[in-house]
């Protein structure tokens, strides 16, 4: 097995230590339910097999291609009734689509076509987890609790080839739904002390099943019998493993699946280093077995895949559920790495492009002026607005929209008696925070270990979008950690005052954690490093998964990372904050953002341009608080900032505008005007409501409020005079405050569109 390299980013950030103004809750309002890891272990929260042990463990799981979930006595009058686990894999015709054209949604439809069970397994069976490793864990369907009771258990991996289920003393049964297996099971083939067979699932496709007892059992698994139409046994007392892969006609699949059955991965380790702009990162797999190991990788990994596995590769494609074709590719030393070759290290606290080699700073006097009228009004607006404190998301956005005013105008005005008045008031909000006497403090989860709200510790799992339960923590976070950045790099002694800097690292420790065995925090929570961007929900039941709404403030999480990184000197991670933003940017680019030339997602969705919210079984375009397009699309733009157009290209963004956003056709469809007196200042994400004037801007959307500073701002990345200008000039003349979201400043927005090209450079 290859070593995981000795320069490895992947270290830890500092010690673990719960600060000592963080109360320990000892139980957290959500128990573990069936873990078998000691509750000194920290448990994965945001990881794909979450739903194994939380409610009532029938929800799926996805390792991709292959889903699975456990079948709990088949309470579903539409569902074959079973206590094994039900093994599920779609073909792109099998999708769903909702409503429209487009339609609003397309989901991969739940359906058993293999089930793996035992004949002792009933009403008295259990579903528990063990090994909760970051790609990894094993789930147990048991009956009985001695040492010899029946039991099977899955090892599941992300992109594993095959789904094996190890038997402990169990009478193995394979069932299929519907109208059963189609045509005859084959004879058995034997393979050494293997038997092989081919099968055809209730959808009339083509399987493979390997029966592989342990060394030491005698055991003989041609005496298969066929109970009935959806059944088939095997003699009991079985101990060993049962794999099955799909085996697509008009492939190679089976010479490939002859090659490495009996071996499959327990555990994928990660590991990355960078090297200037290039980085590194790949899995390390512990396997059983002494074959060569086979895994499925996703269209994100093979455009990225290191050079030298280019022959690796194999012809064998599955579908998954929402990310496009899977690929088999072979695993030489138990290990895959993917190359990132275009690190945005140069990215900093200043608007951004890839092509720019250096920030923008020289701006002509008339803008400057303008922009000090401008800026000594947003400061004193941020000097005399109460720091929102019921929402650790909101007000994560004011500290970092103060935050950036003050680099704006220290790096740009160059008013230093500004930015010390500023400064200290941001330092007092920030110190809440720190000291933690917010009106709802962080409490460290003893439970799952993390750092929790305290908004929900009374069971309320809604309170602060769901912080509590461990929803969004890398968007509320990630605000916090830039700000610190911003602070640190205007006040580095402001580093080294009382728990700063500790109580910042905890932060980022808490949304991704370095240490792959750390004792308070699970390794990578929130960031998923095979499927390529984060997991928004926490621990929450969902038929559909795991899921992500905001692209852009995932990427925003990475950057405030790097940023922090950076201002500390912790060369490790800044280095994983640019390592993940180009992760990101791939799999953005791969699965969420829909230009013309996406293969991934199915070609009647594309017109929409964006994915709405991406789970692991279904893409919805909605968000969580209105299905508005400005809406849908708004989410996945803000915060505009360095990070915007690296994530976001200069294709991809005219593509999205033309469609939805430019005069003609207008594509957005108000809802009934409300009369601008009545319109709250609200945040991107606390209003759905479209608002009209009785003459729209020309060249912009018939969007009010927040949302149109939004999306403004993000023409800037493709028009940046026509951007500046409606922030410079608004409309007709008139400038109204509330185009701009409560996560910015009209100064930034001028700054950044005229950094990316609104107004000329000074001579």
């Amino acid at each position: 097995m290859k070593a995981i390299p000795t320069d490895n980013i992947f270290v830890p950030i500092q010690p673990d230590d719960v600060l000592g103004q963080i109360p320990i809750h000892i139980k957290h309002p959500l128990s573990r339910l069936g873990i078998e890891d000691s509750q000194d272990t920290p448990i994965q929260t945001n990881r794909f097999y979450a739903n194994a042990f939380l409610r009532n463990q029938d929800q799926p799981i996805w390792t991709q291609p292959y889903f699975m979930w456990w079948g709990k006595g088949g309470s579903d009058p539409h569902q074959f009734p079973t206590w094994g686990m039900n093994i599920g894999h779609v073909e792109s015709g099998d999708y769903e689509f909702g409503p429209g054209d487009p339609p609003r949604y397309y989901v991969a439809p739940r359906k058993q076509l293999v089930i793996i069970g035992a004949r002792e397994l009933d009403g008295q069976t259990v579903l528990t987890t063990d090994t909760h490793l970051p790609y990894s864990v094993n789930i147990n369907l048991r009956r009985g609790t001695t040492t010899n009771s029946p039991k099977v258990t899955f090892s599941v991996v992300q992109g594993m080839s095959f789904v094996t289920a190890g038997y402990i003393n169990a009478s193995p049964l394979i069932n299929t739904s519907g109208k059963g297996f189609q045509g005859e099971i084959s004879n058995p083939i034997l393979i050494g002390r293997s038997t092989k067979y081919r099968f055809n699932d209730c959808e009339g496709r083509d399987w493979l099943m390997y029966i592989n007892p342990t060394r030491d059992l005698e055991y003989d698994a041609t005496k298969m019998t066929r109970i009935d139409a959806n059944t088939i046994a095997f003699p009991p007392n079985f101990k060993g493993m049962i794999q099955v892969a799909k085996s697509p006609p008009g492939t190679d699949a089976e010479a490939l699946y002859d090659k490495t059955y009996g071996t499959f991965a327990t555990e994928a380790k990660l590991y990355a280093t960078v090297n200037d702009t290039r980085g590194t990162y790949g899995f390390l797999y512990t396997k059983v077995g002494s074959g060569p190991l086979l895994m499925f990788l996703l269209p994100h990994h093979i455009q990225s895949l290191d050079a030298e596995l280019k022959s690796s590769v194999t012809k064998l494609q599955l579908q998954t559920t929402t990310k496009g074709l899977a690929t088999a590719v072979w695993a030489p030393a138990d290990s895959l790495s993917f190359a990132e070759t275009n690190l945005p290290t140069s990215m900093a606290f200043a608007p951004w492009t890839p092509t720019m080699t250096t920030a923008r700073t020289r701006f002509p006097p008339d803008f400057l002026l303008f922009l000090s009228s401008v800026a000594e009004l947003d400061l004193r607006r941020a000097m005399s607005e109460a720091l929102p404190q019921d929402s650790y998301y909101y007000a994560g956005k004011y500290l970092y929209k103060f935050a950036t005013l003050l680099w704006v105008i220290k790096e740009v005005l160059n008013n230093p008696e500004w930015v010390e008045q500023g400064l200290e008031k941001l330092k007092q909000d920030m110190a809440r925070y720190i000291d933690n006497v917010a009106q709802f403090p962080l409490y460290y989860d003893d439970t799952w270990k993390g750092l929790v709200s305290k908004a929900g510790l009374d069971g309320d799992q809604g309170r602060d979008f769901g912080n509590t339960f461990y929803n969004d923590h890398h968007f509320h976070f990630g605000y916090f950690i830039h700000t610190a950045a911003v602070i640190g790099a205007l006040d580095p002694g402001w580093l080294e005052q009382g728990a700063n800097k500790r109580f910042v690292n905890m932060l980022v420790k808490d949304i991704a954690e370095s240490e792959y065995a750390g004792r308070d925090f699970p390794f990578q929570r929130c960031f998923d490093w095979y499927a390529g961007h984060s997991w928004a929900k926490g621990l929450f039941e969902s038929a559909d998964g795991k899921d992500e709404e905001s692209t852009s403030e995932d990427g925003f999480a990475s950057y405030a990372i790097k940023m922090w990184g950076k201002v500390i000197g912790d060369a490790s991670m800044e280095k994983r904050g640019n390592l993940m933003l180009a992760v990101q940017a791939r799999a953005f680019n791969s699965y969420f953002y829909l230009a013309s030339t996406n293969t991934n997602q199915p070609p009647q969705f594309i017109p929409h341009k964006v994915s709405g919210i991406l789970f692991q079984n279904k893409v919805d375009y909605a968000t969580y608080f209105g299905d508005a397009p400005h809406l849908v699309h708004g989410i996945h733009m803000l915060p505009l900032a360095p990070p915007s157009a690296y994530l976001r290209p200069r294709a991809f963004v005219k593509e999205e505008w033309d469609a939805f956003f430019a005069p003609a056709p207008a594509a957005i469809h108000p809802s009934t005007p409300q009369p601008s007196s009545h319109r709250p200042i609200l945040s991107p994400k606390q209003s759905s409501a479209t608002v009209t004037k009785a003459d729209p801007p020309t060249g912009g959307p018939y969007v009010d409020g927040g949302w149109r500073g939004v999306l403004f701002a993000n023409l800037a990345l493709i028009d940046a005079k026509s951007a500046y200008a409606f922030f410079r000039d608004g409309v007709s003349g008139a400038w109204d405050e509330r185009w701009v979201d409560d996560g910015a400043t009209r100064s930034w927005y001028l700054v950044w569109c005229a950094s990316l090209g609104g107004v000329g450079v000074r001579g």
